[in-house]
């Protein structure tokens, strides 16, 4: 055998033995080292969110016309089972992620639509009743509390910061399919800006995120994470046709779906007057209405919202469960960062009835409203009318008032301010206050009667608000 081959063989052999020596003298033992190679981070992401996930199952009582409905829904549908007489139970599943640790959970509007019960699976085994805290359908975002046994808390999820998304990163959805329950799926990020194709309904969504992670009926309201176990998405939809077509709400449109629905106003019916970011800590205050609780405070746009009540919120949902807490719910104390120094401030929040009532509405516009009804309606032959769209009848005009001036008669009907539809008479309040010292753009529908003939009509005027 060549000399220089013998050589290098002796050499190699040598190395082998102090190696050898060197993990006797570390470990005590000739083993080779333990590497768990199935401990990947998909793995360990999973075992972060995991805690986080729910399963959500639902009840919707549904009126029974047809006798032979109920018959064949006995037999031949396993989700349905007989309710309180003259009704069935509809049974539907779906998915969830805790946000909090005093139980709140992220889920899609259209899993808990209709839901009369709802109740949830957690990855322990526990199961709790729920109840609906907000509910956006234009978002397809709610909000659902645990109500707890005791002095329970559970495990949230960690969210990603906003738009912290990588075309083609490994993503995670996890969920309860077809109601089997802690289902784990693995893809990649396939698209950023994926606009879906709703038919007759449109989102208030301008970007889904899209994915090739397999997203099936019952992972609706589901966690899409991020290799880091980060939320990154709420799993709402597929497209039947593809194969490898999933949708997730960006946790960017989650937050300020929250940021709008999760407030004392929203909630509790308390007028706190300020818009608080709900993204990174801490806590940003992004608008602040004129004349309200938190502008007369001194709340300005852009504080850091650092203490709430003397307690820092770990996040949005947080802060807004201490804006209502304790015994004194109307009286909060903050501790905000402004320009390098900290400063403590008191709201004093105002219930929205005592201060957004009729007699605001006339002070401002003198008009007086009631929101219209199916009655007044047909008294009116009222054609335009529409159960479903929310509609104010005006019942009286203040002479020499800016309604007045502005031709508007009793018998007109509003149904829009700035284009936009009020959900009630508080929300029309609310944005007539907004507009105080300015003018407002209001759409009304008219019916006008020439001899026979009977005219409808809309049309938008400016109207001044005083």
């Amino acid at each position: 055998m060549d000399r220089r081959i013998v050589f290098l063989l002796g050499a190699l052999a040598a190395v082998a033995a102090g190696s050898a020596k060197a993990q006797v003298a570390e470990t005590g033992s000739r083993e080779p080292a333990s590497i768990d190679v199935r401990r990947t981070p998909a793995v360990v992401a999973v075992e972060r969110a995991m805690p986080s996930v729910v399963n959500i199952a639902t009840e919707e009582l549904v009126p029974i016309r047809d006798p032979f409905e109920a018959l064949f829904g006995e037999f031949f549908n396993p989700y349905n089972r007989r309710g309180p007489r003259g009704s069935r139970v509809n049974k539907n599943l779906g998915s969830g992620v805790i946000v909090d640790e005093d139980g709140f959970i992220l889920t899609n509007a259209h899993v808990t639509r209709r839901a009369s019960r709802i109740w949830v699976k957690l990855t322990d085994g526990r199961e709790r009743e729920c109840e609906k805290v907000v509910s956006n359908l234009r978002s397809d975002i709610a909000l659902l509390k645990i109500i707890p046994d005791g002095e329970e808390k559970f495990t949230p999820v960690t969210f990603a910061q906003d738009d912290d998304l990588r075309l083609g990163e490994t993503v995670i959805a996890l969920g309860n399919p077809f109601g089997l329950g802690g289902s784990v799926s693995r893809g990649i990020l396939s698209s950023k800006n994926r606009r879906p194709p709703i038919e007759d309904e449109q989102l208030d969504i301008a970007d889904w995120l899209q994915t090739d992670a397999a997203i099936n009926p019952g992972n609706s309201g589901g966690p899409l994470v991020n290799l880091c176990g980060e939320l990154i998405g709420i799993n709402v939809a597929i497209i039947q046709s593809g194969q490898g077509i999933g949708f997730a709400i960006p946790v960017r449109q989650v937050s300020t779906a929250l940021s709008e629905a999760l407030t004392p106003e929203g909630v509790r019916h308390m007028w706190f007057g300020a818009r608080v970011s709900a993204g990174s800590l801490p806590l940003k205050i992004m608008e602040v209405e004129p004349e309200s609780p938190a502008d007369l405070a001194g709340l300005k746009v852009g504080d850091r919202i650092l203490k709430v009540k003397g307690e820092a919120p770990r996040g949005f949902v947080q802060f807004n469960a201490l804006l209502m807490r304790g015994e004194e719910k109307q009286k909060v104390e903050f501790t905000v960062r402004r320009a390098g120094t900290e400063k403590n401030v008191t709201v004093h929040l105002i219930p929205e009835d005592a201060f957004f009532n009729a007699g605001l509405i006339r002070k401002l516009t003198g008009l007086k409203l009631e929101p219209q009804t199916a009655r007044h309606a047909r008294a009116m032959n009222d054609r335009g009318y529409d159960p479903s769209t929310p509609q104010y009848l005006v019942t009286e005009v203040k002479e020499g008032s800016a309604a007045d001036k502005a031709q508007i008669t009793p018998g007109e009907v509003l149904w829009a301010i700035d284009g936009k539809l009020v959900p009630d008479m508080v929300a029309v309040a609310r944005a007539l206050h907004a507009k105080k010292g300015g003018t407002a753009a209001l759409t009304l529908r008219y019916r006008q009667r020439r001899g026979y003939v009977i005219r409808y009509g809309n049309y938008d005027i400016e109207l001044p608000i005083q």
